[in-house]
């Protein structure tokens, strides 16, 4: 019988079974026609790998042999250069979450976890396979991601900056994909750029003046989590998951997770006195800030109890506890540090360093100019 599967007519002719009928496309590659009782068909891809394992994707139903054909050579192009497994981004996004954990801990694994929570795994774009996804699908994701509010002019700016970190992190997965051999390319995410001019430099700085009303405003537990951002210019979610064993008094030094990795920060004499008394009898095991009733911080907490002491300081409003980060950094540039070691110490990179306080480093280095005499 003449099983032909690359004509309607030889098709027609074909007895309706479980087995598919074959068509050679090359050498160890073939597709195939399944034809059911019913009347229905679908096609089917089979590869042959070095190892002579056979390999089998289901391609659906096409409409001619041609279709066909043309699909089941995508899928060989990934199996040649890849791997033969259907992987979606869904699957490459929680590849790199465990990669996060593992490389950079629990704190960069959540942060990309959250991200993908909120914008990947359930979302359409989390269902493609990372063979089929193209640039345009990306950029209709990206574009979703944006958030327009007639009463808040600003909001459309924040949302494309967010939306932004979010693309970076999708990206991050789908580079560690394809560096391990799950896509053959990584040309269609490569093509897709973020968002231009929506970040903004923190403008909110406080002064001296303002925040020591802020420190006298805030509670008893708040003056502590706020010298301990003004005295390292670590994040706060960094010092609110600090242990007690986190600082070792001997050598001056306090050991931080973040989202940039773990690092240990050299500390001031001042500031290793504030955290030998936060943390004098106390277990290593234990948070080395504390709210009053002895619990850790957390954001919603700190929020809250901060944004009382704005209103009682009367600061503006929009003055948060990252503002005291950036006071702090600010500060250590002005006071002379460079630049790689303000970095080290914030956990951030030299770039975004320049970026956001690089007219700082100009303004330091202007001073100390004016004072050479050079006539």
């Amino acid at each position: 019988m003449d099983e032909r599967i690359d004509t309607v007519t030889g098709r027609a002719r074909l007895e309706a079974r479980r087995e598919p009928y074959w068509a050679r496309v090359e050498k160890g590659a073939f597709v195939g026609f399944r034809k059911r009782p019913a009347g229905e068909w679908t096609w089917i891809a089979r590869w042959r790998d070095v190892e002579r394992k056979q390999h089998y994707h289901a391609l659906g139903q096409r409409p001619d042999y041609d279709t066909a054909v043309k699909a089941a050579r995508q899928w060989f192009v990934q199996c040649e250069g890849a791997t033969p497994k259907t992987v979606t981004v869904a699957d490459a996004a929680r590849q790199y979450v465990e990669d996060r954990r593992t490389r950079k801990g629990e704190l960069s694994a959540k942060d990309a976890e959250g991200r993908f929570n909120r914008h990947v795994y359930d979302a359409s774009i989390g269902k493609i396979e990372l063979a089929k996804l193209k640039a345009a699908e990306i950029e209709k994701w990206l574009r979703g991601l944006v958030r327009k509010d007639d009463e808040d002019a600003d909001a459309e700016r924040r949302s494309k900056d967010s939306a932004n970190r979010d693309l970076s992190a999708l990206k991050a997965a789908l580079n560690l994909a394809f560096w391990s051999g799950l896509v053959a390319s990584d040309a269609q995410w490569r093509m897709v750029k973020s968002f231009e001019e929506v970040a903004r430099r923190r403008e909110r700085f406080l002064t001296l003046p303002q925040r020591k009303r802020l420190f006298a405003a805030a509670a008893p537990d708040l003056k502590r989590l706020i010298k301990a951002i003004a005295l390292t210019g670590a994040r706060p979610g960094e010092l609110a998951n600090a242990t007690v064993g986190g600082f070792d008094p001997r050598a001056g030094t306090l050991a931080l997770s973040g989202k940039t990795g773990r690092r240990t920060l050299p500390l001031s004499v001042v500031a290793a006195a504030f955290f030998r008394s936060v943390s004098a009898d106390r277990a290593v095991t234990e948070p080395l800030m504390v709210r009053e009733d002895g619990s850790a911080w957390h954001r919603f907490a700190w929020r809250d109890s901060l944004r009382e002491a704005v209103t009682a300081a009367r600061l503006p409003d929009d003055v948060v506890l990252y503002s005291l980060r950036h006071a702090a950094i600010s500060e250590m540039l002005t006071a002379g540090l460079d630049p790689l070691s303000v970095a080290r110490l914030a956990g951030t990179s030299v770039t975004m360093i320049s970026k956001h306080y690089g007219h700082l480093v100009q303004d330091h280095i202007r001073a100390q100019l004016s004072a050479v005499k050079v006539l």
